[in-house]
């Protein structure tokens, strides 16, 4: 059954902004917020300011409650304005009552699509579900005991580029028809296009089984095993059409040893999946995540 809906918040509100980093941005926002008759509940900053690789981007996460003549985005937005003309800066105001909308995708494996399936129906994870999509069977059942909708899509083995992206089309028209904000890539083992990428850009997010920029590709386990590795882990990570080389959101790792044969590795490693694709998911919908070039700022 599908998970009660929590009460909603209307007049609660995520704002998340970037720009160049200079004096007076914390001032100004939250001067304007308390100026409209806000009530910041929390508030988050960074400044990439510190390296040779640093960006000088400023990055902040304000969490507040707005009076009731403020409370929809398009009056947000409206009123902010000046501030976002003065500082040049990308800022997007996010209703907390909004659910977004996830589309999952999952090929054979089905153990993270299992655990995101259960922390949504326990109400562990505020987002709503319309469908899930497969290339193959194996989860139907699982999928349809949660009465959720689920697409069948395959490719047969060996499918040129024109199939897959015959195949791809037909996902794109789901989430268009769906109205979908986030694309879950849960063990969904298929290279996507560079035109399907780029279609979801910033809304898509995949977990390797492995801790990236190491073992990238297939079978990363196996490849792991082979190297001797101590510690096995995951990555979660926005997709790019640079295969395994998106914008990191997440890593996790557990420690293994010289006892464990690839197939314990790939055991260990699935707990470890579940975990950190459960966490980039909730931090993703919940508007902690922006994006900093190649690399992320996640205010936890």
């Amino acid at each position: 059954m599908p998970p009660m809906p929590p009460m909603p918040r209307s007049h609660e509100f995520v704002l998340t902004l970037a720009c160049r980093d200079t004096k007076g941005i914390v001032h100004n926002v939250s001067g304007l917020l308390y100026q409209a008759g806000c009530n910041i509940i929390d508030s988050q900053q960074f400044g990439d300011v510190l390296g040779e690789d640093a960006t000088g981007l400023f990055f902040m996460r304000v969490h507040f409650e707005a009076p009731e003549q403020l409370a929809d985005v398009a009056t947000l937005d409206k009123l902010f304005g000046h501030v976002r003309q003065q500082f040049d800066m990308q800022a997007t105001f996010h209703a907390i009552a909004h659910r977004p909308r996830v589309l999952l995708m999952a090929s054979q494996h089905g153990h993270c699509l299992n655990d995101l399936l259960f922390r949504w129906q326990s109400g562990q994870l505020a987002v709503d579900i319309p469908a899930v999509v497969s290339n193959h069977l194996n989860h139907k059942a699982l999928v349809e005991s949660y009465g959720l909708a689920f697409h069948h899509l395959p490719l047969a083995a060996g499918a040129g580029a024109a199939a897959k992206r015959e195949q791809e089309q037909r996902i794109e028209a789901l989430i268009e028809t769906e109205r979908v904000d986030l694309v879950v890539l849960a063990r969904y083992m298929q290279i996507l296009s560079p035109e399907f990428c780029a279609r979801l850009q910033g809304r898509a997010i995949n977990i390797h089984h492995s801790f990236l920029p190491s073992f990238k590709g297939a079978k990363p386990y196996a490849q792991a095993h082979a190297r001797g590795v101590k510690l096995i882990g995951a990555t979660a990570h926005y997709v790019t059409a640079d295969l395994d080389e998106g914008p990191i959101i997440e890593q996790d790792v557990e420690r293994v040893d010289h006892s464990l044969s690839a197939e314990d590795l790939t055991a260990v490693g699935r707990d470890v999946e579940c975990v950190v694709l459960a966490r980039a998911v909730r931090w993703h919908v919940e508007h902690r995540v922006l994006m900093n070039g190649h690399k992320t700022v996640v205010f936890r």
